[in-house]
């Protein structure tokens, strides 16, 4: 085991400190500056949409809405990265970590932008429901089978394998700090509720999300807007002092600029999946008029992730001064600070809201995984293979030591990017003709329509097809 966590230790500091980090800040901005910044130009725009999916849900028979796709993407999105990967970015980071964090979130919703639409566009009819992502774009628009199969690999064992041990994990450890409840014991009630929900398709998954994002994110942005205002006169000093640590202009925990960099990118990253290609396999679910709706709609998500949930565990942590205690880390470091503020019974809060946010992470991975199964094998025999690997999983991360399965979902995580953002950026062409088609509509005072034929010579498109008049 030692042998295993320095490998992927390894591995996982090249990827990191030499490639990634790059990799993302340029393709980000490479994207912001071809769509013109469509993350904040369209921001109104994003939020409109996404109450016009929100007051459609029920009434589509293809599909599912924008807004449930949103939410079953919100749901993997906001898990544990939010409470105890960005505790851990500020212990290891220190405080200058959230400025990296935002600043990928900020740049990294123009990726977000484009690996959605292209998900939408080469989206797969599933009977009376879509699917698709970046191995199906890869397969159809690049005709690389070979690499949408690696990805989809690499996308079952990350987030369905991986990413559900980690979410596991932190449930179960912080059950244990608040109730000393049995780890495993945990691991197997949370397996069961697991396997009700993901045995009953794709619908009911969007359902059980969408009731549980919404819970989850107002009940944890309540107290942190409460623990704000109870702090309101130290505020200043707080920014003041995410940005000088931001840039080595101040000694803090983490000790260097480039621990801040490297921590704040990497669980920023984990947490709103920008440019990974894991939510574009959510969008591609959605029924829409146009594929930049959706496109849209997921870049908020990582706004909604990165700068709001995100920021609200920052604050509670930095606002507490726990965060210099390098006895603690991860979910511990979030109850503690928490607790700090609230009182003793922040731990019991902490645990049930983890809870929230990591089985609706639990469930949205397992949708990913699912339908990259289906892209490698028709074959419904794998898919049951899956499910119970699945279970698998929760239950050995529920009694897992935490560094070696954090490793491994850095390790595939940063894999997986690599090779969805190469194809993003040798297919961002399309993303750019269908952004200028929707404008172009909008203008035009219409309610913008895809087809097809609407970008020439475009191929391989099965689910914008004009209906024979």
């Amino acid at each position: 085991m030692e042998f295993i966590q320095s490998f992927v230790g390894s591995v996982n500091d090249l990827l990191w400190s030499k490639l990634l980090i790059a990799l993302l800040i340029a393709v980000g901005l490479y994207f912001t500056v071809r769509t013109k910044f469509v993350q904040f130009r369209l921001f109104n725009e994003m939020l409109r949409l996404l109450g016009e999916g929100a007051s459609t849900v029920g009434q589509t028979t293809k599909g599912i809405s924008s807004f449930q796709a949103f939410c079953i993407s919100t749901a993997s999105r906001v898990g544990i990265g939010n409470l105890a990967g960005v505790a851990m970015a500020i212990s290891l980071g220190g405080p200058g970590a959230v400025f990296w964090m935002w600043l990928i979130a900020l740049i990294g919703g123009a990726s977000a932008f484009v690996e959605s639409t292209l998900a939408q566009i080469y989206k797969i009819k599933d009977g009376d429901t879509f699917r698709g992502g970046p191995a199906y774009y890869m397969e159809k628009a690049l005709g690389q089978r070979w690499m949408g199969a690696l990805f989809a690999v690499l996308i079952t064992i990350s987030f369905g394998l991986v990413f559900n041990s980690v979410q596991a994990n932190t449930i179960s450890l912080a059950f244990e700090t608040a109730f000393d409840t049995n780890r495993l014991v945990v691991g197997l009630v949370v397996t069961a509720i697991f396997a009700f929900i993901v045995f009953g398709g794709v619908k009911r998954i969007a359902r059980m999300s969408e009731y549980i994002v919404i819970v989850m994110a107002l009940l944890y942005i309540g107290i942190a807007i409460v623990i704000v205002v109870m702090n309101i006169a130290e505020v200043p000093a707080m920014f003041a002092l995410i940005f000088k640590s931001a840039f080595g202009l101040e000694e803090a925990v983490g000790g260097s600029i480039g621990a801040a960099i490297m921590m704040g990118v990497k669980r920023g990253l984990f947490s709103n999946e920008a440019g990974m290609g894991s939510a574009p396999n959510a969008a591609a679910t959605a029924s829409v008029s146009h594929p930049v709706k959706q496109g849209l709609v997921q870049s908020l998500g990582v706004f909604v992730d990165t700068i709001l949930i995100c920021s609200c565990t920052a604050f509670i942590v930095l606002l507490s001064g726990k965060y210099t205690d390098t006895k603690l880390e991860g979910i511990a470091l979030t109850q503690a600070a928490l607790g700090s503020h609230i009182g003793d019974w922040a731990a019991s809060f902490v645990a049930i809201i983890i809870l929230l946010f990591a089985f609706s992470s639990l469930v949205g991975n397992y949708y990913y995984g699912e339908t990259n199964i289906e892209f490698l094998n028709a074959n419904k025999a794998w898919l049951y293979v899956y499910r119970f690997a699945v279970i698998g999983m929760i239950l050995f991360g529920s009694v897992a030591k935490i560094q070696i399965v954090w490793d491994l979902a850095d390790l595939f995580m940063g894999l997986m990017a690599i090779v969805n953002l190469i194809a993003i950026i040798l297919l961002g062409k399309i993303a750019f003709a269908a952004l200028n088609d929707y404008v172009k509509q909008k203008k035009a005072g219409k309610n913008p329509v895809f087809y097809s034929d609407t970008i020439e010579g475009l191929q391989h498109v099965e689910s914008w097809e004009r209906s024979p008049k």
